[in-house]
């Protein structure tokens, strides 16, 4: 039976992601990661996180609060693929210890760094040098900088499928990427006011315009438009450099064109804008049994209940 929208709800409801035989949910002030266990139970933790934008005036203001989230998603989703990563080898309470938990702490900045160089070296350097040596190659496209642009864009996406699709192949992540459509099913099971069951969670869709997938796509289409303005540059390692540094205002950008997307995503511009992204998700969301459905709707109606929600 459907129910009415929730109040209050939460600013685009709640965030997630899939991680280890489970799903991770985030509300305003607290993230929930919920695991099913090797044995078959359920296994949960809670942790409270306040962003950062809560504290600054300043980080608030659009395109801060889009690298703001980026940074703070990425320490969330280090922190929960600990967590389920534990209770799959059956040491969750290990990570609790003091100890171990600076240790995950250290392991959880150097995995940041390495994320950062090798995505700089697939979705940077190695576009670009595509695009140079096509530059090198045909007259037209050093006459054209948009050109260029697009080169190095479309290299991007050709090396992001080919990175996906490879890494599907292998059982654990088709298995990551079932919790990934189950997370988005009952993600939609909220949003439509719907009661939390398995049964209303199963009619689902698997793609949500405010995925991770669809943020990526946007973030290669925002670089194409933001380097048409960025200046050329003949040596190769200055314009590397000059691209690298706008980073954060394209992430910031892509942010806000995704939260504008997601509100108002019955305009047929904004559908047109986001079908690439959704198309993306095909790849990275599989359909989920009713047992990963199970899980991603414990995380969720935890996540609700801590911030003192109704649960539908």
């Amino acid at each position: 039976m459907r129910m009415k929208p929730l109040e209050p709800q939460i600013d685009f409801a709640v965030g997630g992601q899939a991680v280890i035989e489970g799903v991770m949910m985030r509300s305003p002030h607290f993230y929930t990661v919920s695991v099913r266990s090797p044995e078959g139970e359920l296994k949960m933790k809670q942790e409270k996180f306040v962003s950062l934008t809560s504290h600054w005036v300043l980080l608030r203001l659009p395109f801060i609060r889009g690298m703001v989230q980026l940074v703070e998603s990425m320490m969330i989703g280090y922190r929960s693929l600990s967590f389920s990563n534990a209770v799959f080898v059956g040491q969750e309470e290990e990570v609790q210890k003091g100890w171990v938990r600076v240790l995950f702490a250290i392991f959880g900045g150097l995995y940041v760094l390495f994320t950062l160089c090798v995505t700089l070296f697939l979705l940077k350097f190695l576009p670009l040098w595509v695009a140079e040596q096509a530059s090198n190659a045909w007259p037209v496209v050093k006459e054209h900088y948009l050109l260029f642009n697009a080169i190095d864009g479309l290299t991007k996406i050709s090396i992001f499928l080919v990175y996906i699709s490879a890494i599907s192949l292998l059982k654990d992540i088709a298995r990551v990427f079932q919790y990934h459509g189950a997370e988005h099913k009952s993600i939609w099971t909220y949003e439509k006011g719907l009661e939390l069951t398995v049964a209303n969670a199963r009619k689902q869709t698997r793609f949500h315009p405010r995925c991770g997938t669809s943020f990526i796509f946007l973030v290669i289409l925002t670089s194409v438009l933001v380097y048409t303005v960025v200046p050329p540059n003949d040596n190769f390692w200055l314009l590397l450099a000059s691209r690298i540094a706008v980073i954060p205002f394209i992430a910031g950008a892509s942010y806000e064109v995704l939260k504008l997307s997601a509100k108002y995503q019955n305009f047929a511009v904004v559908r047109a804008l986001i079908a690439p992204g959704l198309f993306l998700q095909r790849l990275t969301t599989r359909e989920p049994d009713d047992d990963q459905l199970e899980v991603a709707l414990h995380s969720l109606k935890e996540s609700l209940a801590i911030e003192k929600l109704p649960v539908p």
